[in-house]
């Protein structure tokens, strides 16, 4: 859930778990507030897992997503992501006595990996934080790094938010960086770079309003 944010006058070159460092102990516990973790579980659903696979999640953050990835498919191998370090720490604590799972240091839009090495890719509440150019980058990088016939599945704020969804959403369509992600945003810029994509649902979520569900394949 943390990601790039060129240009910042921050000492960050990225936006950590809640905006703060100082928050990061507290993150997981917030995420569970907010109902994060039936969310988490339907895009590990909707990814369809099984072993064998190999599977990529960016913007991990403390690894709630890689690591229901990985209970749900045991024999996979999978990899988290993110620019955050101290993010990266608390997720490899997490995950310790787990094989066939690694997190690494990497921001989305320059992705270590090689061409076609990924058969699935996970984005959970991440893209809402990165400007439009490094957001084009990233699933520029996303559909390079899966292999032709491989799937993204992402969940984010999306869709038609109105006001009626609440505080929160009528603060999302203020906020620029929000936004750029409601309408059909995130579809036409996943088929910009060359995805097929779909919306897969939307989930009324406490606090944050609405988030959406997209699941984007790479054409074989």
């Amino acid at each position: 859930m943390t990601e790039h944010r060129p240009h910042t006058a921050t000492k960050h070159d990225y936006v950590p778990a809640f905006g703060k460092d100082a928050l990061l102990p507290f993150y997981d516990l917030l995420t569970r507030v907010l109902g994060m973790g039936r969310v988490y579980d339907e895009l590990v659903a909707q990814a369809d897992l099984g072993d064998g696979l190999r599977v990529l999640e960016i913007g991990c953050g403390t690894g709630n997503v890689t690591l229901r990835a990985k209970r749900a498919a045991p024999g996979a191998d999978v990899i988290g992501t993110d620019p955050d370090p101290l993010a990266l720490a608390r997720a490899q604590r997490k995950a310790r006595g787990m094989t066939g799972i690694r997190f690494e240091r990497a921001y989305a839009q320059e992705l270590p990996f090689a061409d076609g090495e990924f058969d699935r890719a996970l984005s959970s509440m991440m893209l809402h934080h990165l400007d439009e150019d490094v957001k084009a980058g990233a699933v520029a990088e996303l559909h390079r790094v899966l292999h032709p016939g491989g799937q993204l599945h992402i969940v984010d704020i999306g869709g038609h938010m109105t006001a009626h969804h609440g505080l929160a959403a009528r603060w999302m369509k203020d906020n620029p960086h929000a936004a750029g992600n409601l309408g059909d945003a995130i579809p036409r810029l996943l088929r910009s770079v060359g995805f097929d994509c779909e919306e897969v649902g939307t989930r009324r979520q406490r606090f944050i309003g609405q988030v959406t569900f997209y699941r984007a394949t790479r054409p074989a």
